[in-house]
């Protein structure tokens, strides 16, 4: 009865993992204007149809005027800007920062779940062994050389696909941040973009505050985000 129970959490964990990072390299670009009706209730996740602009009108922060440099025109955008960065920081550059790092946090916080519910392919424990902490797994990939790979492939992508990409959005080209043209699915054609687009964003910040806070309550206490 426990091995069929311990069976069942880590399928019911894979699952969620992968439902969570499903959106991780959806195609973002600002969404295009359209006439809508302005939200003047409190602040929503609002996403019209056809793509058209959302967020006009939504102020996160009611005391706060919202900030003139967010027009409600980018994903997600709720006014939330408390210390004014979108004033001085060009928001392409911080849109594009934003999305390579939710990305990478919705993966990471699939890598954790599994590698903590003790999901592994076959061979991975005698590369690595079977331990569940996240930074056991982390110091022992440093060692063995598989850090080393990832950071030297990452570079690789970054020099032919990240920064050529960034410098264009940068310049005024008409590519959007984040945007690398990778949906070999077709999950952003038609009117199914702006829900993919709004999806992963939320995704990617919810992923973010996940993955740190796991990394701190294994830090202070020891255990994994599963015990």
């Amino acid at each position: 009865a426990s091995l069929r129970s311990a069976t069942m959490l880590k399928s019911i964990v894979m699952g969620l993992a992968m439902v969570g990072a499903a959106t991780a390299f959806a195609p973002s670009a600002v969404l295009p204007r359209g006439s809508l009706r302005q939200s003047t209730a409190g602040p929503s996740m609002q996403l019209y149809s056809a793509g058209k602009m959302q967020g006009k009108g939504v102020n996160i922060i009611p005391i706060f005027k919202r900030p003139d440099s967010l027009d409600g025109s980018m994903v997600g955008d709720q006014g939330f800007d408390p210390f004014g960065f979108s004033g001085w920081v060009n928001m392409k550059f911080c849109r594009e920062a934003e999305l390579k790092h939710g990305r990478v946090a919705m993966l990471a916080f699939v890598g954790i779940m599994v590698e903590s519910a003790g999901i592994t392919f076959p061979g991975v424990t005698k590369v690595f062994g079977a331990s569940t902490n996240i930074f056991e797994i982390h110091n022992k990939a440093v060692e063995v050389g598989a850090m080393g790979q990832i950071l030297l492939w990452v570079g690789v992508f970054e020099m032919l696909a990240g920064y050529p990409g960034m410098t264009q959005t940068m310049e005024g080209g008409a590519r959007a941040p984040g945007d690398f043209g990778f949906d070999p699915l077709g999950l952003g054609k038609g009117d199914k973009l702006a829900r993919k687009q709004l999806s992963e964003i939320t995704n990617g910040r919810l992923a973010m505050l996940a993955v740190s806070g796991i990394v701190h309550h294994t830090i202070i206490t020891g255990k994994g985000p599963l015990g």
